[in-house]
């Protein structure tokens, strides 16, 4: 994707915000780096995986460079350390993110 000037590319509509220019996914694979270590132990690299594919998957979806950050953390919650579920998770948040609320609710609800 090519921005200028903040601006982002056609048809995107708006500018992208600073944070989100700024971090790379590198980055940002980084930033999830403890989390996914924690809930995935040794397979931690596969779960990063498969949050780039949910950051690809959502950019070709909604236009956005990465899902917001609730949508990252209901994805997180509705996984609950499976693999499995983070794959699921992860595609349910890009077909539709209020079905994907609605799991990480309950979840958490069942504390």
């Amino acid at each position: 994707m090519m921005v200028r000037d903040g601006a982002a590319g056609a048809g995107s509509a708006g500018r992208l915000p600073h944070s989100v220019v700024a971090r790379s996914r590198d980055e940002r694979r980084e930033d999830a780096r403890d989390r996914a270590v924690l809930e995935y132990g040794d397979r931690a690299d596969a779960a990063l995986d498969v949050l780039e594919l949910l950051e690809l998957a959502w950019h070709d979806s909604h236009g956005d460079v990465t899902p917001p950050t609730d949508v990252v953390d209901d994805v997180w919650v509705v996984a609950a350390g499976d693999l499995a579920h983070l794959a699921s998770a992860s595609r349910l948040a890009v077909a539709d993110r209020r079905d994907l609320r609605l799991a990480a609710d309950e979840v958490r609800a069942r504390g």
